[in-house]
């Protein structure tokens, strides 16, 4: 059987979840790196719930975590985790993601989170083993392994 005509085989939620353990221990990483650049701004100080500086320091965070994720999704499909467990992200159509594609698929993927991972465990029922944020952004999650 050619490549050509082989069967896409989708990406199991086990998989994705593995994926996601790995690149949240990078995202921390990044994070603590990216707190520490601003922290001049508070005189040192943890930003704390309630103070003036909060919310945009919450903001800045989940751009910091955008940026993180959708240059890899961007730029081969693939975090260093989806790399490790051998799966990639893709439009449906087989194409690479644009960057609004992954804005959409970014903000999508806080709401699945938000309603108790319901938007991941969608996956478990859906023929192309979409999460919600898949189907907002027409992408699908590729098991590369051979």
């Amino acid at each position: 059987m050619s490549d050509e005509t082989a069967p896409i085989r989708y990406a199991s939620l086990a998989r994705r979840l593995l994926a996601i353990i790995y690149d949240c221990f990078l995202l921390l990483a990044l994070l603590f790196i990216a707190t520490a650049v601003v922290m001049p701004l508070n005189k040192g100080e943890a930003f704390e719930p309630g103070s003036r500086l909060y919310p945009l320091y919450i903001a800045y965070l989940l751009t910091v975590a955008f940026a993180f994720f959708g240059w890899f999704w961007t730029h081969g499909g693939q975090t260093l985790g989806m790399k490790t467990w051998k799966i990639r992200v893709q439009r449906r159509d087989g194409k690479a993601i644009s960057w609004s594609l992954a804005l959409l698929r970014y903000l999508s993927a806080i709401i699945s989170w938000a309603v108790l991972g319901l938007g991941f465990i969608w996956s478990l029922f859906d023929k192309q083993k979409r999460g919600w944020h898949d189907i907002a952004s027409n992408t699908v999650l590729i098991d590369l392994r051979d």
